[in-house]
């Protein structure tokens, strides 16, 4: 799959741009701050509806407009589709496919498949773990689109949840309220039970790429590898009213990771609910749910110690490199089985890699279906990634 013209309406800086493409690599340069990692924002927006850059939608829009437009024409094989988006200040955003008549925005999630390399994902080994399971999530939705439901049911129901709990730090909690915080139990059990089983799936089809990943682009003397960390591992009543593990049905001490991989969807949903009960008083006191797949973490470990707090520079590069290209190889593995190959984005990455660093993704990369690379000037971009260069300039493209 490749990206064959993307045009972009009051999108950022944007009130008009155009951008024709082609298969191979794509070099767009131009001086920070012109414009160029806009373009690639809008792409990986449509295919994620989420920015790399910002958390809301609200910055997306060219300032003074309400609404912003991104619309790509995507070739595969020989069928072309051609995808639109609008992000709304004030409403919904809303899509279109094949100019159709307009349909939810996720419904246009997993047709355009990206992985996008920024500079921003230095946060994935630095940043908080919300940073590592948006990571997976994205990946997840990119890979099976019903999971977007998921998601937000989850997040639907811990919003509701929450809110009672934080009733009882207000002294606003009755008996009533208890009886609706059990069937709230029972909904965020289930939503849970469905994301935390998708998690630990996609989680071991992306070790075994991690570790390759890794290996190429370091002299492989040290191995990367990733483990998944539930909250219902190590919940436990602090004043010893459950013992470690007593979530799990059937296990003995502190449930593992591979406990946890070995539950079926049913098995988590009632290990939830046994870890919300054992969990009441705690989470009335503080007012947060403290079990479910939004107290999670992603560990990233690099030879034996985890690479948050002990990776040098380099190697923090490194690994969130090779997390990006792993994701680039679970995708690939799905278009072997009637996917598409993801188009990927490396925006003003090169100028953050020494030498080495740089030829090495270059080689492994260049082979990829459609390459897109913003750069400042052209030194930054390795010999092994020629192709066609275009000049971005304010406010549009220098053809």
């Amino acid at each position: 799959m490749y990206l064959e013209h993307l045009s972009l309406t009051d999108f950022r800086s944007y009130a008009q741009v155009d951008l024709a493409l082609e298969p191979g690599v794509t070099v767009l340069v131009g001086s920070n701050g012109i414009g160029k990692t806009n373009l690639m924002e809008a792409i990986g927006y449509l295919a994620t509806l989420s920015s790399h850059r910002v958390s809301a939608d609200g910055p997306l829009l060219r300032f003074g407009t309400d609404r912003a437009l991104v619309r790509a024409r995507l070739v595969r094989g020989g069928q072309i589709t051609v995808l639109e988006l609008e992000i709304n200040a004030s409403r919904a955003n809303r899509g279109r496919i094949n100019r159709s008549n307009p349909v939810r925005a996720r419904d246009l999630l997993g047709i355009c498949q990206t992985v996008l390399f920024a500079p921003e994902d230095l946060s994935l080994v630095k940043g908080d773990p919300s940073n590592r399971r948006r990571f997976l999530d994205e990946l997840l939705v990119s890979l099976i689109p019903r999971h977007a439901a998921t998601r937000s049911d989850y997040d639907r129901v811990l919003k509701q949840r929450n809110a009672l709990l934080k009733s009882a730090r207000t002294g606003k909690f009755t008996a009533g309220h208890e009886a609706t915080l059990d069937v709230w139990d029972q909904h965020m059990a289930r939503a849970g039970a469905e994301l935390l089983h998708a998690r630990l799936e996609l989680v071991e089809r992306l070790r075994p790429h991690l570790a390759s990943a890794y290996a190429q682009l370091t002299d492989g003397s040290k191995a990367a590898d990733a483990a998944y960390r539930s909250s219902l591992q190590n919940m436990m009543d602090d004043d010893g009213g459950a013992a470690p593990g007593a979530a799990l049905p059937s296990s003995e001490g502190e449930p593992g990771y591979d406990d946890l991989r070995k539950l079926t969807v049913e098995e988590l949903t009632e290990a939830y609910v046994r870890a919300f009960a054992a969990s009441r008083r705690k989470e009335l006191e503080r007012g947060i749910s403290l079990v479910g797949p939004h107290r999670d973490e992603l560990e990233l470990v690099l030879g034996e110690a985890p690479a948050k707090g002990y990776a040098s520079h380099g190697e923090t590069w490194s690994m969130c490199l090779s997390l990006r290209l792993a994701s680039y190889y679970v995708m690939l593995d799905d278009a072997r089985t009637g996917g598409s190959a993801p188009i990927l984005i490396l925006d003003d990455v090169f100028a953050e890699l020494d030498v080495q660093r740089r030829r090495k993704l270059a080689a492994i990369v260049s082979g990829a279906e459609q390459v897109l690379v913003t750069a400042a000037v052209d030194a930054d971009i390795p010999e092994e990634l020629s192709g066609r260069r275009v000049k971005v300039i304010p406010g549009g493209i220098d053809e």
